[in-house]
């Protein structure tokens, strides 16, 4: 356990390196773009783009976490699904998650690869006053379950995630300007909400079963998280505007530079000061802690069927089987949240009726520099909170005749759309359709993804591998693609074996008294001799 959390640690400060770099480096070409009239015109149409290779949570792992066999991956879905499993012990080595997308851009996956091809011309824009995006990476470390008993199991894991929201973009605004050939332009932006927290969790998940009579089977889990903040990050606007006039600002000798009028408040809270160009990274010692909770219900109405019995009246199910016909499940993930005790939060008026010159906001130093010279600091204060996706789910799973199955599944936020403090999943509801049996597994995920519209994948699990996309025959067939995904991950197990009967007796050997010799069932699977033999003895 203790490798376990030195691993997910270092990885952390990996990953937070790149994650915290790339925000620093976002701020300071700002700076850059502000300078480069040209360029300018182009930024939030390129930001959108470049999210929208990285965009949307919606559920990691489509498809992989529907089957009975993902093991200790299925706890982050839903804690309970541990017990009861096809597994007596499952070992995750790593599993990666990416998942891709965005409501305002569509393209032709195939002819995006071309030499020729142009997003201004050739890509589907949807530009509506509401353009939205979201980015997530989930990926999951080391990690373990196995069986304490007959009813109750236990897992431990470690996992990585980083998540990003955009809401409320003007893709109105972003079409106008790239279709306007001047360099003058306006950004009639209104509100807008930018929330990103990267951070690793490490979990501990119990389960056990709480009813088992006959077809009904109920079974109950919840799982305690760790956190480790790696940092956060949020941008917010009210009312804003910018005008921009290419040669507005008169610089003498017939010689003009760009001048920018503004208006409207615009607010920034960081887990750490570091958008200054002096910045050097360190791990941050905030921390917090996460709850998930869940339930899942079978209806097993040929349940006999899976039970052995002796003759002294001691049973044994099959766990070697999957017994149900229609199985249920709700669960609540990511209650809880991380404080970074030492994070900034300013809002500044950026109202600025007279503008300014594209040269000074060139020549400054840093963003807060350029936000402390010319506009209005109205607030500040110490410390902020970054709260998880608090998610609800709700899965059905459907058995036709023990390996083929359809399994439908639905993921919805309980973040408010924009809250300023937390990462937010998509909605979905995805239809999975899939083979199952110990060695190989099969499936086919079409959902609708909120911001995407209708996707299609297909994924498997062979051996120690599992991969697959949800969306990838989307990605191959359609002209309009808004979102792409992928995963894949690798783990070693031992399966829950099949009962046996060594001497054939029909007793299995867990209820065989005698399961090297053959012996009718009324004996216990004894021979008749020995029962005689014993009575002898007894006698004499």
């Amino acid at each position: 356990m203790f490798i376990t959390s030195c691993i997910a640690i270092f990885c952390l400060k990996k990953y937070t390196v790149f994650y915290v770099l790339s925000i620093k480096n976002l701020f300071l070409s700002m700076k850059y773009i502000f300078n480069q009239t040209k360029i300018m015109k182009k930024i939030t149409l390129v930001l959108l783009f470049i999210l929208s290779s990285f965009c949307v949570k919606a559920q990691s792992y489509v498809g992989f976490l529907t089957d009975n066999y993902s093991g200790v991956n299925s706890v982050i879905s839903n804690p309970a699904n541990i017990t009861d499993s096809r597994f007596k012990l499952d070992i995750n080595l790593v599993g990666s998650s990416f998942l891709a997308g965005n409501d305002y851009y569509g393209v032709n996956v195939m002819d995006a690869f071309k030499d020729d091809y142009s997003f201004d011309t050739d890509a589907e824009k949807s530009p509506t006053s509401d353009n939205n995006a979201a980015i997530n990476v989930d990926i999951m470390g080391p990690s373990f379950m196995f069986n304490l008993n007959k009813k109750s199991s236990i897992a431990v894991f470690t996992r990585l995630r980083s998540m990003t929201n955009i809401n409320e973009i003007n893709g109105t605004t972003i079409d106008d300007l790239d279709n306007d050939a001047s360099e003058d332009f306006n950004i009639n932006e209104g509100d807008f909400n930018i929330f990103t927290h990267a951070w690793a969790e490490f979990g501990v998940t119990y389960a056990r079963t709480l009813m088992q009579k006959e077809q009904h089977f109920l079974k109950g889990g919840f799982t305690i998280k760790y956190l480790q903040g790696g940092g956060s990050g949020y941008a917010r606007g009210k009312n804003v505007s910018v005008d921009y006039d290419a040669d507005g600002t008169d610089l003498g000798g017939g010689e003009t530079t760009g001048n920018i009028i503004s208006s409207g408040e615009i607010s920034y809270g960081r887990s750490d000061d570091f958008d200054n160009e002096d910045y050097e990274f360190e791990l941050t010692d905030a921390s917090g802690f996460g709850v998930d909770l869940g339930f899942v219900y079978e209806w097993r109405p040929n349940h006999a069927d899976y039970v052995e019995t002796n003759s002294k009246g001691d049973s044994y199910v099959r766990k070697d089987k999957n017994k149900y016909k229609l199985k249920l499940g709700l669960s609540i993930t990511d209650l809880g949240g991380i404080t970074y005790d030492d994070g900034l939060d300013d809002t500044y008026n950026i109202d600025n009726p007279t503008g300014v010159s594209e040269d000074d906001i060139s020549d400054a130093d840093d963003f807060d520099d350029i936000l402390n010279s010319f506009y209005t600091l109205e607030e500040s204060s110490n410390g902020i909170k970054a709260n998880l996706p608090t998610a609800l789910h709700f899965n059905a799973d459907w058995n036709f005749n023990g390996k083929f199955y359809v399994n439908l599944n639905t993921d919805f936020s309980l973040t408010a759309k924009g809250k300023d403090d937390a990462s937010r999943i998509l909605n979905v509801v995805s239809l999975t359709p899939r083979y199952e049996s110990r060695g190989f597994s099969f499936y086919l995920p079409l959902s609708v993804i909120e911001y995407n519209g209708f996707q299609a994948g297909a994924g498997l699990r062979f051996g120690p591998l599992y991969l697959g996309s949800g969306s990838v025959l989307s990605v191959l067939t359609s002209d309009n693609t808004k979102g792409a995904d992928f995963y894949m991950g690798s783990k070693i197990s031992i399966k829950q074996r099949k009962t046996k009967d060594k001497d054939g007796d029909g007793v299995i050997d867990k209820l065989d008294s005698c399961p090297k010799e053959a012996g009718p069932i009324e004996n216990n699977g004894c021979p008749v001799e020995e029962k005689q033999d014993a009575s002898e003895i007894d006698t004499n």
